[in-house]
């Protein structure tokens, strides 16, 4: 078997550095059109001209899944922190059809939170908490006759146990989420280069094994969220936290991913798409373990798909 590169950014990880070098051409030298062409029988790519009809096309995913649950029938969605400009719409959308939602027994996971210095997830009171954006931006927003029980929005912030439960009590309808720069889905993180996985990074078979959990944080993944939520600021950043694992991502009927443009790069952008087009999973590229997934979406801003070429700002 080939020997894989050495990360040119975690030489302890694994991460996409470590691909073959042909590939990684090909994915940089990809234009928005050969985006396009890139879907096929369940992968489906779709490009918006302007944020306003992304965020909205966003929201309403989440309306459209509350719309179709009852309470013969639970259903729900889960949802990522990052991007977050489409929560304030989905509450202002049920507010304004007055949707109920606890009549519907609609239901909402959160992806994943911050995991503390003593192994805990953190309190809804820490500034960076995704919980707390959830509720601040989302939930708390929404009429009170219309917001669904606490009972019914679950954050992987406790019984992490119970929480990957509760993909059996509902159905989840759509896992939404963004992609890092490390090219994860919520914090499915690359594995490190470690033990048995030294020389080559694990098969799929056994990344998809990983159910909700807590996990050690790529450092790209560290840096990317104090560049993005903290102004840089990486002494506020965990390196751990908790997340859904590929075991409920499989559990859920679509994965749509939205690219605004703002958590990772248009060679990111390029690279992910390619790889799940071409059925080619790989670990040390979390997101193309998504090829193996029956009904994928990913959505693109048209204005962050950008170029890949050398530019000296």
């Amino acid at each position: 078997m080939k020997q894989r590169p050495i990360s040119k950014v975690a030489p302890g990880w694994w991460d996409y550095s470590t691909l073959d070098s042909e590939l990684l051409a090909e994915a940089a030298a990809l234009t928005a059109t050969d985006l396009q062409g890139l879907g096929r029988p369940g992968f489906t790519v779709r490009i918006f001209d302007s944020l306003e009809e992304f965020y909205c096309a966003e929201a309403l995913e989440y309306v459209e899944a509350w719309k179709q649950s009852t309470p013969d029938s639970p259903k729900g969605i889960c949802g990522p922190i990052g991007p977050t400009a489409q929560l304030p719409l989905v509450a202002r959308i049920v507010n304004s059809i007055g949707l109920d939602l606890a009549g519907h027994d609609a239901h909402f996971w959160g992806m994943d939170e911050w995991v503390d210095d003593n192994g805990r997830p953190v309190g809804i009171d820490f500034p960076l908490s995704f919980a707390k954006a959830d509720m601040e931006m989302c939930f708390n927003r929404i009429d009170r006759k219309l917001r669904m029980p606490e009972k019914n929005i679950h954050f992987p912030n406790g019984d992490l146990e119970a929480y990957s439960r509760s993909f059996d009590t509902a159905q989840c309808l759509v896992m939404q989420g963004g992609q890092g720069e490390v090219k994860h889905w919520a914090f499915n993180d690359p594995p490190k280069r470690e033990g048995h996985y030294r020389d080559h990074p694990p098969p799929p078979s056994e990344y998809r094994k990983l159910p909700t959990r807590v996990v050690d944080l790529h450092p790209m993944t560290v840096i990317q969220n104090a560049r993005t939520s903290g102004g840089g600021y990486i002494p506020m950043v965990p390196t751990r936290a908790c997340t859904i694992g590929p075991v409920e991502t499989w559990k859920s009927s679509r994965v749509s991913i939205w690219h605004p443009g703002t958590h990772d790069n248009p060679f990111g952008l390029r690279l992910t798409a390619l790889m799940i087009s071409k059925r080619l999973a790989d670990t040390s590229v979390p997101m193309s373990l998504l090829a193996e997934h029956d009904d994928v979406v990913f959505s693109y801003y048209r204005g962050a798909i950008g170029t890949v070429s050398a530019e000296m700002h």
